[in-house]
């Protein structure tokens, strides 16, 4: 068996920044085990695999653990294979997924997706994420993950949380967030219970943190950095109940899988 594999570098501008995604375009599904192989073989934060169905497509996404509800960068980087690479001519795509229709458009040389918004609700600080980081953050909320709110950006780049104790977390992962002065809110996301202790830039992560901004500060768009080592940038924009999640993509490498069977 064979199929195509391309590693798309989502969420950034020039190779080795953003978050890296693979994706393997399927004519027909192959078994969820050999799916979830093939993404720990690939030790990329995420696996997207999209087959055609109708006039869009049906997408799913893995880490090298699992397969996951929701994964915005992946989904930025299967948009791109489709509009860039093999050869989608219309301006919109849609993707069928378990968190519903997902619709990724061409916004110049923007990609754009329309997700729908998971606002975050508040709860109490687990004993855990206030162990794992060593503080007691201002805030904590939750929706698919704890999100986490300190006050300084210094705060979230110095971060060096106890990986072994967000892992005993019930939720996803954690993304911590703060004000910041060159953009209007920077992020990062720990998810090590599913394979990803940090992950590079977080799409979905966005659906929870623009409903989470734009009650506090008021107002719908953003411009955004999510703070990890390679970092990202995105723009936001919240429209009642999705998110309009835009960046940029780019191909760093093209191949084969082949598996014997």
């Amino acid at each position: 068996m064979e199929m195509n594999l391309y590693q798309i570098d989502a969420f950034a501008s020039k190779p080795f920044e953003g978050n890296p995604a693979a994706v393997c375009p399927l004519k027909t599904w192959i078994p969820d085990e050999l799916m979830q192989l093939i993404a720990a073989e690939n030790n990329l934060s995420e696996t997207a695999f999209f087959v055609r169905e109708g006039s869009g497509y049906r997408i799913r996404w893995f880490t090298p653990t699992s397969e996951v509800d929701l994964c915005g960068h992946a989904t930025l980087a299967s948009a791109y294979v489709l509009f860039n690479i093999l050869g989608y001519d219309k301006e919109k795509i849609e993707f069928d997924s378990r968190s519903g229709i997902l619709k990724v458009m061409k916004d110049n040389d923007l990609l754009a997706m329309d997700f729908p918004a998971q606002p975050p609700v508040d709860c109490e600080i687990p004993q855990k994420i206030i162990e794992a980081f060593g503080t007691t953050p201002v805030e904590c909320l939750k929706s698919k993950d704890y999100i986490v709110g300190f006050e300084h950006e210094t705060d979230i780049e110095s971060a060096d949380p106890d990986f072994e104790k967000l892992k005993k977390l019930d939720l996803r992962g954690v993304i911590i967030t703060a004000r910041s002065s060159s953009f209007d809110f920077v992020a990062r996301f720990f998810a090590p219970k599913y394979g990803i202790p940090e992950d590079p830039v977080t799409g979905s992560a966005y659906t929870q943190l623009v409903p989470y901004w734009a009650n506090k500060l008021k107002r719908k768009r953003f411009k955004v950095r999510q703070l990890s080592p390679r970092g990202g940038e995105l723009t936001c924009q919240l429209l009642g109940k999705r998110v309009l999640i835009s960046g940029r993509a780019i191909l760093y490498l093209e191949g084969r899988i082949r598996v014997e069977t």
